[in-house]
């Protein structure tokens, strides 16, 4: 399958991945296309369209980060590109997946033993299992490192899990969640995958969201959640490892922001092909062009910085201020891109019949999720001086 330039990607950058990396982006573009005729209705309800789960895990895009479940060998900058893809079509699909396949089994595959990853990796990448992923709480969020309020508590061959977490994207109908406790006897987070089945856990959506309406994120309480040893992350002893699931992931949603920014935009340009003023067509009007051109440089300059990230992690030389550059520039591009998008489309910019407001409201959730703005930031400026200025 041959790979067309997206009107998006200016420079035509695609043309860097190999030959057979272009073949299985061509091959997401084909299954991701008929998913937008799903997305506004499911939007408006509330709802995840869940009969697209297995068209999505057919792609192999759920397991093209580990060797367990790799159809060939893929680069970090085709991970990369692939959250684009998917984003670009909707950012609830790109989510359900970073949650999925980033950070649900990003953990296992990071922190878990070979038997673990064995077990876990492939069900995750068929979709027979869904996974969640549970670190943020209802008091704790960027303070996670230090702040993380619930307890394990080993007691015999088990551990014993006490406490809340809020914001938990697919988790009102996975199969299994990580969650992220701080150990009462050492202090230090560790890592279990516990089954939603587990007696002593409930999860409930919350309600009333204005982005990513389609992403079920749910409050999860655990009262004396009990899981056996054998489900505890065997390489995860503090948060420097849930840290190293985060570098990981945090670069893949700078991605995803390109791809809701070239989702607008690709909108934005067609709706000035139809729409008529003064006698002609608003493509041909100067201020319009100037913010499809404004839009069109914030995506060429935000490809460029995620593709050079991804080499990075290629080549085993990203640091976590370098992911978390990368999503603070691009999730404020995004929030700079969908607003002149949105203006592009005058009062039908308001309606989501043209796609640009879906991308607008969804835009928020991107900028404050994988660490805010302001967190990503004060990573970087460390890096800069020297100096942490977190508080």
């Amino acid at each position: 399958m041959t790979l067309t330039q997206l009107p998006s990607d200016f420079y035509g950058m695609e043309s860097q991945l190999t030959e057979r990396e272009q073949e299985a982006i061509a091959g997401l573009r084909a299954a991701m296309e008929p998913m937008r005729a799903v997305v506004d209705e499911h939007w408006h309800r509330d709802e995840f369209p869940m009969d697209v789960i297995p068209a999505i895990a057919a792609t192999g895009v759920l397991g093209h980060s580990w060797e367990e479940t790799q159809t060939f060998p893929a680069s970090a900058v085709y991970r990369g590109w692939a959250a684009l893809e998917m984003a670009r079509v909707d950012a609830s699909l790109s989510t359900f997946v970073g949650v999925q396949n980033g950070l649900a089994a990003g953990s296992i595959g990071a922190c878990g033993s070979p038997e673990q990853r064995t077990e876990w990796l492939p069900r995750l990448a068929s979709g027979e299992v869904i996974g969640a992923f549970g670190l943020t709480e209802p008091l704790s969020g960027s303070d996670s490192a230090r702040g993380l309020r619930t307890t394990a508590r080993r007691d015999g061959d088990a551990w014993v899990l006490d406490g809340a977490k809020r914001w938990i994207g697919n988790a009102t109908f996975a199969d299994v969640v990580i969650i992220w406790a701080k150990d009462v006897a050492d202090d230090q987070v560790k890592g279990f995958i516990v089954p939603t089945t587990t007696p002593g856990f409930s999860a409930t959506k919350i309600e009333r969201k204005i982005a990513l309406r389609m992403v079920q994120n749910a409050d999860i309480v655990l009262e004396g959640v009990r899981v056996p040893e054998s489900l505890r992350l065997q390489r995860a002893d503090s948060f420097r490892d849930t840290a190293r699931v985060l570098r990981l992931t945090r670069a893949e949603v700078a991605w995803a922001a390109v791809g809701v920014m070239a989702g607008a935009y690709e909108a934005a340009v067609r709706y000035t092909g139809e729409r008529e003023q003064f006698g002609q067509p608003i493509a041909g009007h100067q201020l319009v062009q100037d913010l499809l051109a404004k839009s069109l440089g914030a995506i060429t300059a935000s490809i460029a910085l995620c593709a050079q990230v991804s080499r990075m992690q290629d080549e085993g030389t990203q640091e976590d201020a370098h992911s978390a550059l990368a999503k603070a520039f691009t999730t404020a591009r995004m929030r700079e891109v969908v607003g002149w998008c949105r203006e592009v489309c005058g009062g039908n910019g308001i309606v989501t019949d043209h796609d640009v407001a879906r991308f607008f409201a969804d835009a928020e959730a991107l900028y404050s999720y994988e660490g805010t703005f302001q967190m990503n930031q004060l990573i970087v400026g460390r890096a800069i001086t020297g100096r942490a200025a977190f508080a």
